[in-house]
């Protein structure tokens, strides 16, 4: 038997990266999928790639209209909702906040936060009727930790990770599990589509993500391993699984180590320099 045997799950964001890698493992262990997301050719590709069980729907999250119409599609066709996965994403805007476009940072926010939202509120009624769900927001990181990411990125995931709390404890006795997944570094194509490449060429060539998480990672990350987007669908598919089934309200932080502390070999070498500066300044001070 699979995980997710006679499961229905919608993946937001579905078309690249993280929601397509989870949209092929949740078919490979059972689910029926809605592949929802902006690209309507990509996604009508992914549902034929992986056949019967997945169909695709043209979703922005950013338009409850959309979120709405995602959500009554899922129920129209396979006639429940077991698991949301809140997953939709765009590029982060890298500048100071006093150099902040407040234009994109509300698109960032409609999107990451915002959408995260509506997908509650409609799931809920499907899955308060069943008296079960699992609804799992992409929060990031930069949720928790200030420097690594975007100011309109690292505020929305922030958002999500409480919304998650909240939604958690309103829902727990209705009986659908609110969980968040936090990701740090994963090589896919976002980080091109923030360069400004265009999308599908991004979403092909993650040697680039690869090569700069890599220079990273030695310093940030203490599990020296570069985070791909199958780690965080083997995650999602454990909190869409019943085998999360007393889980609630928990953020799954999936990282390497990133949000703990520093690697073991960056803090040998400051502490040796630490105790040759201490010592340094006590021989000229004596």
């Amino acid at each position: 038997m699979s995980a997710l045997d006679g499961k229905v799950a919608v993946i937001t964001g579905a078309t690249s990266g993280i929601g397509e890698c989870t949209a092929r493992l949740f078919v490979e262990e059972g689910a029926r999928v809605i592949i929802a997301g902006r690209r309507q050719d990509k996604g009508e590709e992914l549902a034929r790639a992986l056949g019967k069980n997945a169909s695709f729907i043209r979703t922005d999250v950013a338009i409850e209209a959309d979120v709405e119409r995602m959500i009554a599609h899922a129920v129209e066709k396979l006639g429940r909702l077991d698991c949301l996965f809140n997953n939709a994403g765009i590029p982060t805007q890298c500048s100071s906040i006093e150099g902040i476009d407040l234009a994109r940072f509300d698109t960032a926010l409609a999107v990451h936060l915002r959408g995260v939202v509506a997908g509650i509120k409609y799931a809920i009624p499907v899955m308060s009727g069943q008296r079960s769900g699992s609804i799992i927001n992409t929060s990031s990181v930069n949720g928790s930790r200030a420097g690594l990411g975007g100011i309109d990125y690292s505020v929305a995931k922030a958002g999500v990770e409480h919304l998650t709390r909240c939604a958690a404890v309103e829902l727990g006795e209705k009986g659908i599990r609110v969980n968040t997944i936090s990701p740090g570094p994963i090589a896919t194509g976002i980080f091109g589509k923030g360069a400004g490449l265009e999308p599908e060429s991004a979403d092909r060539d993650l040697d680039a993500p690869k090569a700069g998480i890599a220079a990273v990672v030695p310093r940030w990350q203490p599990l020296q391993r570069i985070g791909m987007a199958e780690d965080i669908a083997q995650a999602a598919l454990f909190l869409a699984s019943d085998a999360s089934r007393l889980i609630n309200g928990h953020n799954l932080i999936v990282d390497g180590g990133i949000s703990v502390g520093w690697p073991a070999a960056v803090v040998r070498d400051d502490l040796k320099a630490f105790r040759s500066a201490f010592r340094a300044a006590g021989a000229s001070g004596s």
